[in-house]
């Protein structure tokens, strides 16, 4: 769910979900980008872009698993969007180039990769004042370079990415929260559907939470990719890909423990 006013937000959970409740959901609240091809003379926001090379520090090897390469997806400047995100991006990384297993090989080849496992993704900073336009290496897809602007939002969880403990909610007519926010917010969710979207909370519109939790709290959402037919991409039958990284290890500016997700209907 997303919203681009703080008093709309809160004033629509509060009449929805009741005072307490909806205070509750409100504080949940995150700031994030929709991510959208520049018109109309609105600018590219930094470095930020779908697709392209990847911007790479010299000497940086290009990411691998299974003796294949990752292609590249996004690239996000984070010195550009860090004004908005505020305490919610603990670190600055610089650019960030986010790649995925998505080999150009027969299908036969493809199957038998284990796209399960963690390896299939890698997030890999990059310093902007040293890094330079890599290509991938065959047989990595290599998509269109598009520049994008960071919109700025303010992102509400998916029913499905709240728990029980987030939102006080009636136990005789509710199963759990995700009931509660399914039932009353519901026209809501899913607004960011079909979206390229950075930071704040990933929509789902599916049955499970995308957001992993442990002790320090929901993973931070880093970045949603949508099928994009301009890009020639596409997850699944009408999927979207995740990334998401534990808040520890944001903190840390650990990105390796970044990890990938695909949703589909």
């Amino acid at each position: 769910m997303q919203f681009y006013d703080p008093a709309s937000l809160g004033r629509v959970c509060t009449e929805r979900l009741g005072e307490t409740a909806g205070r509750q959901f409100a504080a949940m609240a995150r700031r994030g980008f929709q991510l959208v091809r520049p018109v109309g003379g609105v600018q590219a926001t930094g470095r930020c872009r779908l697709g392209g090379p990847a911007l790479l520090e010299p000497g940086m090897r290009w990411p691998e698993h299974s003796g294949l390469p990752l292609s590249l997806l996004a690239v996000l400047d984070t010195d550009a969007l860090a004004p908005w995100l505020g305490g919610q991006l603990p670190v600055r990384p610089g650019l960030l180039n986010f790649f995925f297993l998505d080999p150009d090989v027969p299908y036969d080849e493809y199957r038998r990769l284990d796209m399960s496992d963690p390896g299939i993704c890698r997030v890999v900073r990059a310093d902007p004042a040293r890094a330079v336009e890599t290509t991938a290496p065959e047989p990595a897809r290599s998509y269109p370079a598009v520049a994008v602007h960071a919109a700025e939002v303010i992102m509400l969880p998916d029913c499905w990415d709240v728990e029980d403990e987030d939102v006080e909610f009636d136990r005789e007519r509710h199963w759990g929260a995700a009931s509660l926010i399914l039932e009353e917010m519901g026209d809501l969710d899913g607004n960011t559907a079909g979206s390229h979207c950075a930071f704040g909370w990933p929509d789902t519109s599916y049955t499970l939470s995308v957001s992993s939790r442990d002790a320090d709290g929901p993973a931070v959402h880093l970045l949603q990719l949508a099928g994009d037919g301009e890009l020639g991409w596409g997850w699944g039958d009408a999927g979207t890909l995740y990334f998401t990284i534990p808040v520890k290890a944001l903190a840390d500016g650990d990105f390796s423990q970044a990890v990938a997700q695909v949703c589909c209907c």
